[in-house]
């Protein structure tokens, strides 16, 4: 069989969250199966570790797709083309866009459709280009996976495909995430906060994860409590603008706001590993990997009560209403100064970690595969 794969998102030491997912599923797809064979196709030139097997053949071709003009270049022409040469069984995309102009079976992997619920979150461009080719498509495509129950009822309802054709395939969490000893903990304070101990928040620092709500939260627990506990802020000053600028300008405890930027993989997992607890409460997730992350790395996990995140911290979890500061500063609260209690989440977290990794993501992905390739067109 030979299976082709949207593959422009395996970027050397640039891996986020999709492109983190199409690592994980596809290296143990191919290992899994040598029978048959897989075309990765890339909009540049691709680093060798990206080529799982002997049974992968990379395929270059351009334009590198990284603007919705670009997107829709590659994905209209370019790959159509490269599809007609390879003739594969099916077309595996990952990242949410296909192609209108081919008849190969296709799987669409999509993850969540924010855009639908926070469009003003977006460029107008990008905007434009997600809600006018998306639901086609979701229309388009023989079968979607989607990484949550929730997401496959927003796809299902948002553009009126049957949920029969659409799969939930979890996402994983990386090795890396683990438990540190006390002394790294110890250093890692030190290196961060002066020794004092942290919540930790990681993500793009993009509106609907909710900073700006966390910034109004974190001030009403220091104004309350008189806590030495600090915030450090994982994630890019992408979006640093609006809302999230003045909530942070306008905090009396802003200087006990630690801001690390992006990190490589061998510091955030000793960043995680050591905080206090993980801040979550975003506005909209389609999953939440680093609830996962913070439960493999055994530290509590505060969270937001809608969408996704319900459905994957379970009751392993604080969950909190994200629209009110107040709602989160008490669960801060609740965690800092209730040892038993953070005790118990860890304890709950670690048993609910045992429903996610990316070995059961790549299977899950594989029965999917396999369902395309038994389905008709036209579902």
């Amino acid at each position: 069989m030979k299976i082709a794969v949207n593959t422009r998102l395996l970027l050397k030491n640039k891996l986020e969250g999709i492109g983190w997912f199409t690592f994980e599923a596809m290296r143990r797809i191919v290992s899994a199966h040598p029978e048959h064979e897989f075309f990765f196709l890339f909009d540049r030139p691709y680093d060798e570790s990206f080529i799982f097997g002997k049974n992968v053949t990379p395929i270059v071709t351009g334009p590198q797709a990284r603007h919705p003009v670009l997107h829709y270049l590659w994905f209209e022409h370019s790959v159509p083309r490269a599809l007609k040469k390879i003739r594969p069984d099916i077309f595996v995309s990952p990242d949410a866009y296909l192609s209108l102009k081919t008849d190969v079976k296709t799987l669409l992997v999509i993850h969540d459709l924010n855009f639908e619920h926070y469009p003003e979150n977006m460029p107008v461009l990008v905007r434009r280009y997600y809600k006018y080719l998306t639901p086609r498509f979701a229309r388009k495509a023989t079968r979607i996976a989607t990484v949550s129950d929730f997401s496959k009822q927003d796809i299902a309802r948002q553009y009126g495909i049957g949920a029969g054709k659409i799969d939930v395939v979890y996402n994983g969490a990386n090795e890396h995430f683990r438990p540190v000893s006390g002394e790294i903990k110890k250093a890692t304070k030190q290196e961060l906060t002066g020794g004092k101990n942290y919540f930790v928040f990681i993500g793009a620092l993009n509106p609907r994860k909710n900073l700006a709500g966390l910034f109004r939260a974190f001030e009403l627990f220091k104004s309350q409590t008189q806590s030495d506990v600090r915030l450090v802020v994982v994630g890019e000053k992408m979006w640093w603008t609006g809302e999230l600028k003045s909530a942070f300008e306008n905090m009396q405890f802003k200087d006990e706001v630690v801001f690390t930027g992006r990190l490589e993989m061998d510091d955030l997992y000793r960043v995680i590993g050591s905080a206090l607890a993980l801040t979550y409460v975003s506005l909209f997730e389609g999953f939440g990997i680093p609830i996962v992350e913070a439960f493999f790395a055994e530290i509590p996990v505060i969270t937001s009560n809608v969408t996704s995140m319900p459905e994957v911290a379970g009751e392993a979890a604080l969950l909190v209403d994200p629209f009110r500061a107040e709602d989160i500063a008490d669960a801060l609260k609740k965690i800092t100064f209730d040892p038993d209690l953070r005790e118990e989440l860890i304890a709950r977290g670690r048993q609910r970690s045992m429903l996610f990794s990316w070995d059961k993501t790549a299977a899950n992905l594989w029965q999917s595969i396999e369902k395309t390739l038994n389905q008709n067109q036209t579902p």
